[in-house]
């Protein structure tokens, strides 16, 4: 399977969202990035999905908008963006695909908005990230820090764009170079000095305020969709981390699959054969 992705712009509230969109039979599938990633992230993933996919950048990422100057960017906004590309895009009900930061907001849009989920996969991520209710003030404060403070830094610059994908490879959870250079390929600008990140410097400031792990719990209770969990053996899912969070999504199928963090980009495969059949399940039940 050769699929040739097109690019399309959405209006998510005044602000351009921009995303891929891969042609296919059945019900679409939305796909949610991860924290600093972009819609490149699902690329490898395409190849093997019969579905249409549209993989949106969230704001701030890739080639959507930065939100205004002056603006927070809370991560449940994303929620909202969400809401706003579906609407945009004339999808009614989706497949709802989210890898880790992704999955965090798949997991609170498929409990706000059930009507429009008809199925939930999440890869290598359950829910946000939550806090403690006695570090909240040390939080905020954090917060309010690091975006007085951000006037004052720029973003690293590198003088070959290979220079980019070898620091990108380093990241959170590591990732392969032919899967860093994809994510480069949609993340990286050229300057005079170089190339250096399109993303919102802004993402990388503390949250001002984080759910509690009740209130996580809240949401996926809520969660009506049938849900697929894919967690990588050598990723974030391995070593049990989600395992408390599972019992709180009243159908939830657990899947772990040799791999890292990125084992949707790096193993796209594997991944791809447990959501087709997940997806060919729940369609006939």
């Amino acid at each position: 399977m050769s699929r040739v992705a097109e690019e399309k712009t959405f209006d998510g509230w005044g602000l351009t969202l921009a995303a891929r969109y891969w042609p296919g039979k059945g019900m679409p599938i939305v796909a949610l990035h991860g924290w600093l990633d972009n819609a490149n992230s699902f690329v490898p993933f395409a190849q093997h999905v019969p579905n249409p996919i549209l993989a949106m950048d969230f704001a701030g990422h890739g080639l959507s908008a930065h939100r205004p100057d002056g603006a927070a960017t809370h991560f449940l906004d994303h929620v909202r963006d969400v809401l706003a590309l579906l609407d945009d895009a004339g999808i009614g009900k989706c497949i709802l695909l989210g890898h880790s930061m992704g999955a965090g907001i798949a997991s609170l849009f498929a409990a706000t908005f059930p009507e429009r989920v008809e199925k939930l996969v999440l890869v290598e991520g359950i829910g946000p990230m939550s806090g403690e209710p006695a570090e909240s003030p040390q939080q905020l404060r954090r917060s309010i820090d690091e975006t007085q403070a951000l006037a004052g830094k720029q973003k690293p610059c590198y003088a070959k764009f290979n220079d980019a994908v070898t620091a990108r490879t380093r990241g959170f959870g590591g990732l392969s170079e032919a899967c860093s250079a994809l994510l480069c390929e949609r993340g990286l600008v050229q300057m005079e000095q170089g190339w250096t990140w399109r993303s919102d410097a802004r993402l990388c400031i503390a949250s001002s305020l984080r759910m509690t792990e009740p209130q996580v719990e809240a949401f996926l209770r809520a969660i009506q969709a049938p849900t697929l969990l894919v967690v990588g053996e050598q990723g974030m899912g391995g070593n049990g981390m989600f395992d408390h969070r599972t019992h709180w999504i009243a159908s939830l199928q657990v899947v772990r699959l040799p791999g890292r963090h990125h084992l949707h980009m790096e193993s796209p495969q594997p991944v791809a054969n447990s959501i087709n059949e997940f997806i060919a399940v729940t369609a006939g039940s």
